[in-house]
């Protein structure tokens, strides 16, 4: 349903990015709400009771714009499939059916798995994803054991071109870039790409930095289509509101770019037109005794 909206709305452009993440719509007081389970949500930094929502976005860089043009929602107990077969699903149908122009797949570390990361590549993309802290890798070629990404040492030379490295669990031959991206004093990235002519940090972290476009989404979404806001029971109806929220983000994010204003903006204004409406003429009168 969501594609069926979009297509129309995306700019396609080749070094387009396609970016996967997920997303949990609070429940965390619900108690008979089908689909709810407890989960780890990034934005409440813990485990708590929630719909897990598995978003794909498209992102023309030449633009700064971006598109919700996938989702599936993870329902293990339902369907049986992980967050990681609904990603393998998307990649597929952004190759085939959809035959998006697209460069690159951006995603966090849960999903920089070696069957994603093969996936890809077998399609001819690009990847960047960071690495957990504790993923296994080799630098030195074999000579040395496989050790925690976070305790390698860099020298000037790599921390600006980045270095080659093999992931533990790859076939033999199988070598990526690894770059060291130091995002503050409190967090320093590990990322990957299969892009082995890559050899720009700068150029690595202004790339990563589209993936915020995703988590931009699911910040809309949420404060201004009533995402989380369902009470209904039953399976059905929870997709539903889901599937409306989501085709009302795709509504406001077109006129937003067609007007050159936020989505923020553009419902404030909304809501402004209808009080002023209102306070002109009341469509419920009061009567005061």
């Amino acid at each position: 349903m969501t594609w069926e909206n979009v297509p129309h709305q995306v700019v396609q452009t080749p070094p387009g990015l396609v970016i996967f993440d997920d997303t949990v719509a609070d429940k965390n007081f619900s108690h008979e709400i089908e689909l709810v389970r407890r989960q780890y949500s990034g934005n409440a930094h813990g485990v708590i009771k929630g719909i897990g929502i598995v978003t794909c976005v498209y992102v023309n860089p030449k633009l700064d714009q971006f598109w919700i043009i996938d989702y599936r929602i993870y329902d293990p107990d339902g369907d049986g499939k992980t967050k990681l077969d609904h990603v393998q699903e998307m990649l597929l149908n952004c190759v085939h059916p959809k035959k998006l122009l697209f460069q690159a797949v951006l995603m966090d570390s849960w999903y920089a798995t070696k069957g994603i990361m093969l996936t890809i590549e077998k399609y001819e993309k690009i990847y960047y994803c960071p690495l957990k802290d504790n993923r296994q890798v080799d630098d030195s070629g074999g000579s040395q054991p496989y050790r925690r990404v976070d305790t390698l040492e860099w020298t000037a030379t790599e921390k600006q071109h980045g270095k080659t490295i093999k992931i533990k669990g790859f076939p033999g031959e199988h070598k990526v870039k690894l770059f060291r991206v130091v995002l503050s004093t409190k967090r320093t990235d590990y990322v990957v790409t299969n892009d082995m002519a890559q050899d720009d940090t700068p150029a690595v972290q202004e790339v990563c930095g589209y993936r915020w476009k995703v988590e931009q989404f699911h910040r809309e979404t949420k404060q201004l289509t009533g995402l989380e806001g369902c009470q209904c029971r039953q399976a059905r109806i929870v997709r539903n509101h889901i599937a409306c929220s989501l085709l009302v983000w795709v509504r406001l994010k077109q006129v937003a770019n067609a007007t050159k204003q936020t989505v923020y903006r553009l419902k404030h204004d909304l809501l402004s037109e209808y009080w002023r409406q209102q306070l002109k003429s009341p469509a419920i009168h009061m009567i005061f005794a």
